[in-house]
């Protein structure tokens, strides 16, 4: 049967697969990258090229927005200053100064007035302010001599300030500069209606001259024209001051966006259209950039950007292929370690070390080379030291088939001459040796084994002077669980001598249960360990010594099963699941608790 041939990239080494495999994925978007780049370059050069026209007027848009502020903020003062309202109203309402001192306060009256006119416009640009009261008396802060401002009173705009409520303003526009002393021959002006009640007394009109509002178009619109046009499309200022009052060549907005930008044609070439609306006096800041001249930085910019990514990627490509072959080394001195444990030496090290994963791979590779060497010897000594214990087991059994018949048949000749407690005792003595010496089950239900523990009590009674007391304090769903045969008789005999010593007293079994484990508990009232001979006794427990189990105890215990070798035996069926614990104070007596893992299998004997 013929087998299907692997793909050539498959049939390759990890490491050659994956430097392939990067250097593509590398590769592959790169290439597309390049190809959108060019394709979409067109039109981020245009977006940046309108982004930075709008930056450029929004900032514009903030220097003359702060000018027209403050031209309200002048208006305000006048129009809410309770001490100039009250002056104000007073000289209106035709107040007459008598007395000695007439003429001192009318001319106080006008300075506080003109003072306060000063001291507004002593900290910010240049503005001119003229205050009209109804019966004519005005008040400014430059020479009449220069203007007379009642004139103004002649102007189209002054008759639609009666008009005006609250706080609206009348933005007047451009118009001729009235001011000799200025250079500029346009100027700006707003003005608004001071009222008591809803009956005028006066008016306030704050100037400014246009060459201040077109110097920060030139301080900080280099490279494009900027204007600002009426709700009319007229352009009201222009670094050009023959533009101002003509009709803008693209007429007015009609977009109800506060910022927007479009691309318009004209016979000398394409620009950026870019509109601003001013939320305080509604007219409109436009700006024209040359359409090439905005994108021939950007552009050099951008070719310098792909140039420089060119060279990047090609530097990069032929790092990263260093790199990978580096990093990738230790994985193909890890694959020839991985053959070699196979073969089977596993006394080879892979030695690689370091604080990456890799590292970690080869540390973890040789510690588990370690571990499993281990292993192999601890399962060794494991079998070892379970064969042993079988042995032990082995060394306390006879014929059983002889045994019990002679031990019947002894048994029925005493009853027969009436001597029960002695037939008693010769049942229990049977029942005790049918338990240890037979190992047909591996595991036998609890309550065999309290059997077989209460028959060695009674046996234990009849042969010392004082009998012990035995107590079973036992949990219903404990006693159908397989325990070990011959694990607890150990255990009550280590009370019976060594914590009674064969004296009267109380031993009590108690057992219950939780959810993953049962618990057993042998408690005497002995006479108790102090702590050293507690502490020796916990050492003995925990090291098992396979001799000392196997000999010395045999020579002593009936059964020949130390309490040594009980841990041993349940380690071993339960694992280290399996825990015991002493306690004991000297003079009290002393209680073991034996936590045993369930298990409804079939354990095996051990």
């Amino acid at each position: 049967m013929s087998t299907r041939s692997k793909p050539w990239l498959w049939s390759r080494s990890f490491r050659f697969r994956l430097m392939i495999t990067s250097v593509v994925c590398i590769l592959v978007p790169a290439f597309i990258t390049l190809a959108l780049y060019n394709m979409l370059t067109k039109d981020a050069v245009k977006e940046e090229a309108v982004a930075q026209s709008r930056q450029k007027l929004q900032l514009v848009d903030g220097y003359v927005s702060n000018m027209f502020d403050y031209m309200l903020y002048i208006a305000n003062t006048v129009q809410h200053n309770s001490e100039m309202s009250m002056i104000l109203k007073e000289i209106a309402a035709g107040k007459e100064y008598e007395g000695e001192n007439a003429n001192y306060e009318q001319y106080t009256d006008r300075m506080r007035i003109i003072n306060k006119i000063e001291n507004m416009t002593v900290y910010g640009d240049k503005a001119y302010v003229t205050i009209l009261l109804t019966n004519g008396t005005s008040f400014t802060n430059y020479s009449s001599a220069d203007f007379n401002p009642n004139l103004m009173k002649e102007e189209p705009w002054f008759g639609k300030l009666d008009d005006l409520k609250g706080l609206e303003s009348l933005w007047i526009g451009t118009t001729p500069s009235v001011f000799t002393e200025h250079s500029s021959p346009f100027q700006i002006s707003m003005a608004r209606t001071l009222r008591a009640g809803v009956k005028p007394y006066g008016y306030v009109v704050v100037t400014i001259m246009e060459q201040q509002v077109n110097s920060i178009f030139s301080r900080l619109a280099e490279g494009q024209e900027t204007l600002l046009l009426d709700n009319s499309g007229v352009v009201l200022s222009h670094l050009d001051s023959e533009r101002i009052g003509s009709s803008f060549r693209y007429g007015k907005s009609s977009d109800r966006e506060i910022i927007s930008s479009d691309i318009v044609n004209s016979g000398e070439g394409s620009y950026i259209l870019t509109r601003h609306k001013q939320t305080i006096t509604g007219w409109e800041l436009v700006s024209l950039t040359p359409y090439k001249e905005a994108v021939f930085k950007l552009n050099s910019i951008f070719n310098r950007i792909a140039i420089l990514q060119l060279v990047s990627f090609v530097v990069f490509l032929l790092l990263f292929i260093y790199l990978l072959g580096s990093f990738t080394r230790p994985l193909v001195r890890l694959g020839k370690m991985a053959e070699t444990v196979k073969r089977g030496n596993l006394e080879v090290r892979s030695n690689i070390r370091g604080n990456d994963e890799i590292g970690y791979l080869g540390h973890s590779f040789d510690l588990m080379l370690e571990q499993i060497k281990r292993m192999i010897v601890e399962v060794t000594q494991t079998q070892t030291r379970k064969r042993k214990a079988e042995l032990a087991m082995l060394q306390a059994q006879i014929n059983p088939h002889f045994l019990f018949n002679v031990l019947n048949s002894i048994r029925m000749k005493v009853m027969r001459k009436g001597d029960l407690d002695s037939a008693e005792m010769i049942s229990s003595l049977s029942k005790l040796l049918r338990m240890t010496i037979i190992q047909e089950k591996g595991a036998i239900p609890l309550h065999e084994e309290l059997s077989t523990v209460t028959d060695y009590v009674k046996l234990m009674n009849m042969r010392q002077k004082e009998g012990v007391e035995l107590k079973l304090e036992l949990s219903p769903d404990t006693l159908m669980l397989p325990v070990p045969r011959f694990f607890l008789q150990p255990v009550i005999e280590n009370s019976l001598i060594h914590g009674l010593s064969q004296q009267a007293g109380t031993i009590v079994i108690t057992t219950w249960s939780a959810q993953e484990e049962f618990f057993i508990c042998v408690a005497d009232n002995g006479k108790g360990m102090d702590q050293p001979a507690l502490d020796n006794f916990r050492i003995k427990m925990e090291q098992f010594d396979e001799d000392a189990g196997a000999t010395k105890e045999s020579r002593r215990n009936l059964s020949g099963i130390g309490i040594t070798n009980v841990c041993e035996r349940m380690r071993l069926a339960f694992g280290e699941s399996f825990r015991i614990e002493v306690d004991s104070t000297q003079g009290l007596g002393t209680k073991i608790t034996m936590t045993i893992p369930r298990q409804e299998e079939v354990i095996a004997d051990v």
